[in-house]
């Protein structure tokens, strides 16, 4: 489906596909658990999901003649980490907006982690007190590199650059072309998908893949947005966009968007009990690195379905490792026990 699509190559290839044995044994042995390793997908700055986006985004940005990437982004936001370092390794210079999206009190939350490394690979990171919106994951090319007294907001007001966003639905196609690729090898086919979603494209993008054989309402999303309606709405919105630009023929329609609402709480960016029980839980079984912010609470949610039976005994079970785990680095306090 994306053979028409100019790709500039970010990942190392195919991510692994491993089973979660024990976590599968201790959840009782009903289902399979197998884990798509999206974030061990390529040796820029720890990589993660997003890079499959941006490499369908950054192509238009090279072609443009811009030698600056603007975006916006949550102070641990791995999105901005991952534009900081695609830009270092184009050659383009960056500047990073961080917003206060999460009221998260750990006295190095603003100088560990993602913001860490975006810092690392040179880019220009200025902090600006707005608040949480899945509505501006966005990436501007600037033809000059700007400076603005207003700050960085003012400068991505009136300075707006070119906007890239509307192919980043295409990478979460690819993964869904690849995981049929590697059904085949291994002689097996996945069930359920489970996946993260907060700004949707990830999401979106699996819609559209798994739209291919029927399996669109297969993909599970764990919200971890806590403002489902409008990240539901997001999702349909870009997997029919993304839809019309692969030409699926195929309707996409709100039952195809699946969202469980139920593991978010208590806010964007906060994790609960049972989200820190389950990054433990996973960590301890699997020496797998889950975080606050994202993957922990769909690990969260992947076990806590399981154990209400929402997979049918005998399921395959694929949950999308989509990275971030720098972020957990933000949380020292929480975890300073373990």
């Amino acid at each position: 489906m994306l053979e028409k699509f100019e790709r500039y190559p970010l990942t190392f290839g195919p991510t692994a596909i491993e089973k979660l044995d024990r976590l599968g044994k201790h959840l009782g042995g009903k289902v399979e658990i197998y884990a798509k390793r999206e974030d061990c997908n390529s040796g820029l700055a720890f990589g993660g999901n997003k890079l499959r986006k941006l490499e369908y985004i950054i192509p238009d940005a090279i072609a443009s003649g811009a030698d600056t990437l603007v975006t916006i982004g949550g102070v641990q936001s791995n999105h901005t980490r991952m534009v900081a370092a695609v830009a270092a390794k184009i050659g383009m210079k960056c500047l990073l907006v961080q917003e206060s999206w999460v009221p998260h009190e750990d006295v190095v939350y603003d100088r560990v982690g993602n913001i860490l490394l975006s810092r690392i690979l040179g880019a220009e990171v200025r902090l600006v007190d707005e608040g949480f919106d899945i509505a501006v994951s966005a990436i501007v090319g600037e033809k000059r590199f700007m400076r603005s007294r207003q700050g960085a907001a003012d400068l991505m007001r009136y300075q707006p650059g070119r906007l890239f966003t509307p192919n980043g639905g295409l990478g979460y196609v690819g993964f869904a072309e690849e995981v049929r690729a590697q059904e085949k090898q291994l002689g097996l086919a996945f069930d359920y998908i489970v996946v993260c979603t907060v700004t949707g494209s990830t999401h979106a993008g699996m819609i559209v893949g798994f739209a291919e054989d029927g399996r669109q309402r297969n993909v599970i999303g764990i919200d971890a947005s806590a403002i489902p309606a409008k990240t539901k709405a997001q999702v349909l919105s870009i997997a029919q966009h993304t839809a019309m630009l692969v030409e699926l023929g195929t309707e996409l329609v709100e039952d195809d968007v699946v969202l469980l609402k139920d593991y978010a709480y208590p806010r964007y960016g906060i994790p609960s009990e049972e989200t820190k029980e389950a990054i433990r839980l996973c960590a301890r079984l699997e020496g797998m690195i889950t975080d606050p912010v994202y993957e922990g609470k769909s690990m969260q949610g992947m076990i806590d379905l399981v154990q209400k039976g929402y997979f049918p005994e005998g399921s395959r079970v694929l949950y999308a490792h989509l990275g971030g785990a720098p972020a957990i680095n933000g949380y020292g306090y929480t975890f300073r026990n373990g």
